[in-house]
C-alpha cells in the first residue's frame, strides 16, 4: 500500500523563489514597528499612527490588483522586481525621513507597491508546476514564510534595540536581496509578453467569473478569520491568566506546525481529495482548534489547540491557491490571483474591528467560540460552492 502520493520534484526556478521568499520574509518585520516609529521619532499620538498604518493597509489592496494586472501585461520577472525595487527605495526613504508628513507620504508608496509582488511569484508557480504538485508547491511558498517569519523576530529584537529606523534599512535591504535572486533565477519575459489593452486576453475578467466570486467570498471569511486570530490572541490570554507575549510562543508553534507538517500533504489519501472537500476538512480542523481556544485553561492546552488549528490552516492555503490557479485562463492567472489575494486586504480591515468588538462584548470564549462557528459555516460553503468549481477542459474565460 502507498501511504505518499508520488510527486515530481519542483522545478529549480520554483524552489529558489521559494528560498527568495524566505529571504524576503526575514526582514519583513518593519511594518509592525512603524507606530512604534511614529509615535516615538516624531512624537505624534497612537491615533495618528494608526492613521498612518491604516493607510498603508488600504494601499494594499490595489497594489495587488495592479500587481496581477503587470504579471499579465508587463511579465511575471520585471513585476517581481518592481515590487522589491519599490519596497526597497519606500522603506529606505522611511528610515531616513525628517518629518511625519515624510513618513506618511512613503509609508502610502510603501503600501502601493508592497503586493505587487504577490500575483506574478504565484503566477510563476502555476506557470511552471503541473496541477497535481501546485497545492504542494503553494504550501511550500507558505511554509517558506513561516520560516522566515521565526527568524525575522529575532532579528527584530536585535536591531530594534539599537535604534528603529535600522529596522527598515534591513528590510530595504533583504528586499534587495529577494530581488537579484529574482533576477538570477527567474527566466526572462518573454519579449512579446506586453498586450494590448484591447486583446481578448487582456479583457479576461476574473470578477465576471462565478467560480473565481465564490472563492473569492470563502477566502475572504478564511482570512478573516486567521487576521482575527493574529490580533486578537494576544489580547485575549490575560482574561485565561496567561501573559499576552505568550502569544509569540503559539504564533512560533503554527509556524514550526506549517513547516513540520508538510509531509502530510503528500499522503495519498490526502492527495486523493477532491478540493472542496479539502478546503472543508482543513476548515472544520481549524474549527476544532479554535473551539480548543474557547475553553482552553492553561498554556499547554493552547499549544495543543494551535497545532489543531494549524493544519487545518496547512491543508486551505495551499490547496485554495491552487485551485485559483486552475480555475484562471493561462493568459489571466496573474489576475485571478490577484483578485482572490485581494481577500487578505479586506480581512486586514475587518479583523481588528470584528475581534476586538468580540473581545469586548463577549470575553475569549465568545470570540473563540464565533470564529469557530465561521470555521464551520466555511466548511459548508466550501461544499456548497463544488458545483461552481468544475474544471472541465469546456471551461471559458469570462470576457467583458
Amino acid at each position: 500500500m502507498r501511504f505518499f502520493a508520488r510527486g515530481e520534484r519542483l522545478p529549480r526556478t520554483v524552489r529558489l523563489l521559494i528560498v527568495a521568499r524566505a529571504v524576503n520574509r526575514l526582514g519583513a518585520f518593519s511594518l509592525s514597528f512603524l507606530t512604534v516609529l511614529i509615535t516615538t521619532e516624531f512624537g505624534a499620538s497612537p491615533a495618528t499612527a494608526g492613521l498612518v498604518s491604516a493607510a498603508f493597509g488600504l494601499a494594499t489592496i490595489p497594489s495587488r490588483l495592479f500587481g496581477g494586472l503587470l504579471a499579465d501585461r508587463l511579465g511575471r520577472r520585471r513585476t517581481i522586481m518592481l515590487g522589491l525595487c519599490g519596497c526597497a527605495v519606500a522603506q529606505f526613504a522611511i528610515a531616513a525621513a525628517g518629518s511625519l508628513a515624510v513618513v506618511a507620504l512613503f509609508a502610502v508608496v510603501l503600501g502601493l507597491v508592497f503586493e505587487l509582488y504577490e500575483p506574478p511569484s504565484q503566477a510563476v508557480i502555476a506557470d511552471a508546476v503541473g496541477a497535481g504538485d501546485r497545492t504542494r508547491a503553494y504550501s511550500l511558498f507558505n511554509a517558506a514564510l513561516a520560516v522566515g517569519g521565526m527568524g525575522a523576530g529575532l532579528i527584530a529584537a536585535g536591531v530594534g534595540r539599537w535604534d528603529l529606523r535600522w529596522l527598515f534599512v534591513v528590510d530595504a535591504v533583504t528586499c534587495l536581496a529577494c530581488a537579484i535572486v529574482v533576477r538570477a533565477v527567474l527566466p526572462a519575459d518573454p519579449p512579446g509578453v506586453a498586450r494590448s489593452a484591447t486583446a481578448p486576453a487582456a479583457r479576461v475578467s476574473a470578477w465576471r467569473d462565478p467560480a473565481l466570486l465564490a472563492m473569492f467570498a470563502c477566502g475572504t471569511l478564511f482570512a478573516t478569520v486567521y487576521m482575527t486570530i493574529m490580533i486578537a490572541l494576544p489580547l485575549s490570554l490575560p482574561e485565561r491568566g496567561i501573559a499576552a507575549t505568550d502569544a509569540g510562543l503559539l504564533f512560533t508553534v503554527s509556524a514550526v506546525t506549517t513547516v513540520a507538517g508538510q509531509p502530510l500533504l503528500r499522503l495519498s489519501a490526502v492527495a486523493a481529495l477532491s478540493a472542496p472537500t479539502a478546503l472543508a476538512g482543513g476548515a472544520v480542523l481549524m474549527a476544532a482548534g479554535l473551539a480548543g481556544y474557547a475553553v482552553a485553561p492553561t498554556l499547554p492546552a493552547f499549544v495543543a489547540a494551535t497545532v489543531v488549528w494549524s493544519v487545518g490552516d496547512l491543508f486551505m492555503v495551499g490547496r485554495a491557491y491552487a485551485l485559483v490557479a486552475e480555475l484562471a485562463p493561462v493568459e489571466a492567472r496573474g489576475r485571478y490571483l490577484a483578485a482572490y489575494g485581494t481577500s487578505w486586504g479586506l480581512a486586514t480591515i475587518a479583523a481588528p474591528i470584528a475581534g476586538t468588538q468580540l473581545l469586548d462584548r463577549a470575553g475569549a470564549a465568545g470570540l473563540w467560540a464565533a470564529t469557530a462557528c465561521a470555521c464551520v459555516a466555511l466548511a459548508v460553503a466550501q461544499l456548497a460552492i463544488r458545483p461552481l468549481l468544475r474544471l472541465d477542459a469546456g471551461r471559458q474565460a469570462v470576457v467583458l
